[in-house]
This record gives C-alpha cells, structure tokens and sequence, in this order.
C-alpha cells in the first residue's frame, strides 16, 4: 500500500517540490469547497438581481436591486401586514424571537446542567451521556418524536385526558405552536453546549476554589467571582454557536408544524425553501438569503469584537 502512494506522489513531490505538497493534498477539499459551497454561493448572488421562473441562468432577465426593494416595501416593518412581503416580515419576526428566547434556555439551562454534571454525583457518566444523547439524533426523528408527543391524541393529550382535563390543541394554536418550537428545539440542542460549557469548567483550576474557601468564600460568592468570570470566553462560544444555530433552524421546524399554524412558526429560512422551490420565485428566495446573510455578517463582526474585548478583559 505504501508503494502505491509513493508510485502516486513521488512524481508530484519532483515536480512541485516538498514545500508545494501541502497544496496537492488541499486540493481535493478545496475542489468540493468550490463546487457544493462557493459556487452556489455565487449562483445564489446572480439570482438575486435577476426574475423569472426558469432556474436556467440564461433564461432569467436582469432587473437589479428589484427584488430587495420588493422586500423592503413597508409602511411598518413592525406591522407585516402593511408589507409588500408579508410573510418575509412575519418570518423576520419569528426567528428573531425564536433566537433570543432559545438563546437564552439554551445558556441557562445549560449552564445550570453543566454546574450539576461537573459535581461529584453517582452515575455522573450515565447523566453526562444521557444529557447529550438528544444531540446524536437527526432533527427530523426529533421533531417526530415531539410531534407524535403533542399532536390531538398524542401521548402529553392522552394524559391531560385521563387526569380528567381537556385536549389542548398544542400544534394547532399559534401560541402553544411557537411555546413548543422553542422548548423542543432547546432541549434537542442543549446537550451540545452544556458539554462546552462542562470542558469549560473542568478547565478552571481547583486552587482557585480552595484559596477562595480559605478566604471564607461560599458557594454564590465563588460561582460570582471565579467560576462566571473564568467561564466568560467559553460562555461567548456557546452564545456564538447557538446563534448561528437558531437562526439556521429549518428542518425540525418544517416537520413539527411546518410553519403553521397560519405563519406562527414560519421562520426565515423556510420563507426562502418555500419562495424558491415552492412557489419557484428564485429570485426574490436568493434576495432574502442575501439579506439573512447581511445580517449574519453584521452579527458575526459585533460578536467578534464583544469576544476580543471579553479576552482582553
């Protein structure tokens, strides 16, 4: 086997020399970088100043800044209604309140897991891996498995029914739909950040804590002074990632509820999958993606900023 890949790169090594290998084995993946991402990524650019329903580029016209400005149109970005795309807006809408509150479930709780899984408990193993086995499962056997949970005869009806209450429609109404988007998709993803956050505990030194109970320290004070302060730079990772995450969120969406009911848990990226493969206005889905990511870009340099002044701090 080693005479084969020395019959392969021998030659190359002759030709380009030791110091140019590095860029034949980067190739390969630079190639699949260029076809899957980078080059959709332009097509997706192209689309966005043209119209038309053929996804053929030569069949589609150019007409500028058109379907941006289509977007745009509002007398109130506040009021999707009097907007030209309204279900732009009301996914706008969603997904900004779907970050912020998954965020947030997603910090505490995670944290809150991580303090309780870095103490010496019994079967703290088994606990660890049970957190995290959410993680390992596809989005979509996830949202299955919370919809055959809430659906009119699923198992959380059965029992309310046989505690003697009512059936709640909890993917019918618009506000059990969005309560239930948040919490599943939290509790799918909350495993990944607390192991993050748990490495990040780990990695304070117990000294600390020692010289802090010499000090006459307890348990809030230390959490307040050495374990928040230490934890900041990992706790700005798991705000980043899960960002990015929330505002990605698609799949497990679209099998839960499938952004209903009406527009209640219509979310950005399900705005551009339905506008483009759906109603096949390609150009006004790759304007709203360029849109989305404007705002990722903005996100990502404010994030990085706040993460150099968290390290230097």
């Amino acid at each position: 086997m080693l005479g084969v890949f020395d019959y392969v790169f021998e030659p190359l090594e002759k030709r380009f020399g030791f110091q140019r290998m590095a860029y034949i084995f980067l190739l390969p993946n630079m190639l699949i970088f260029g076809i899957f991402i980078l080059l959709p990524m332009l097509l997706n650019f192209y689309y966005g100043f043209t119209a038309g329903d053929s996804i053929l580029l030569g069949n589609r016209r150019f007409i500028g800044t058109d379907n941006i400005a289509k977007l745009l149109d509002c007398v109130s970005i506040f009021d999707p209604s009097t907007c030209n795309q309204d279900r732009f807006w009301r996914g706008v809408g969603n997904t900004g309140l779907f970050v912020v509150t998954e965020v947030a479930l997603i910090v505490v709780f995670g944290l809150i897991t991580a303090l309780a899984l870095n103490r010496k408990l019994f079967g703290r193993g088994f606990f660890r891996s049970m957190f995290f086995y959410p993680v390992l499962l596809s989005p979509v056997v996830v949202a299955l498995i919370w919809k055959w949970l809430l659906q009119q005869d699923g198992l959380l009806n059965a029992v309310i029914v046989s505690a003697g209450g009512t059936r709640v429609p909890f993917l019918l109404d618009g506000g059990w739909a969005q309560f239930w988007v948040i919490v599943s998709g939290a509790w799918a993803q909350m495993g990944f950040f607390t192991l993050i956050l748990l490495a990040g505990l780990q990695s304070i030194p117990p000294d600390l804590y020692e010289a802090g109970q010499i000090d006459g320290t307890n348990p809030l004070t230390s959490f307040r002074f050495i374990t928040l302060p230490l934890l900041m730079p990992t706790m700005f990772v798991v705000l980043v990632l899960s960002i990015i995450r929330a505002v990605q969120i698609f799949d497990h969406v679209y099998v839960l509820t499938n952004g209903g009911p009406g527009s209640a848990t219509l979310y950005i990226v399900q705005y551009i999958y339905t506008t483009a493969f759906q109603n096949r206005n390609y150009g006004l889905a790759a304007a709203a993606s360029l849109l989305l990511a404007l705002v990722l870009m903005i996100l990502t340099v404010f994030q990085l900023r706040l993460g150099r002044r968290v390290d230097a701090a």
